[in-house]
């Protein structure tokens, strides 16, 4: 997977949101709001390929949190990250 080109990731307090910006994008209007370890992982993988392992190592890397934690977290936000259209396959 990779992320698709286009958005900004900005921070607007404690949180931070995607942001459509450029020509590679067709504007929306919408926002993708994301926590603090979203927006971690979205820095730490955009432009590059990668995979659902890739996600959970960072996670387990960053957070003092099990193998198993990560992967389920890193799930459901790739599977938000889907529905939200930011990402190719």
């Amino acid at each position: 997977m990779k992320t698709k080109k286009g958005y900004i990731l900005r921070s607007l307090g404690d949180e931070f949101v995607l942001v459509s910006e450029g020509a590679d994008v067709f504007y929306t209007g919408r926002m993708v709001s994301m926590n603090e370890s979203a927006a971690l992982l979205w820095r730490e993988v955009e432009g590059k390929d990668f995979d659902l392992k890739d996600m959970a190592d960072l996670l387990v890397d960053h957070y003092d949190i099990s193998r198993e934690v990560a992967e389920k977290d890193a799930e459901a936000l790739l599977q938000i990250w889907k529905n939200a259209d930011i990402i190719e396959e």
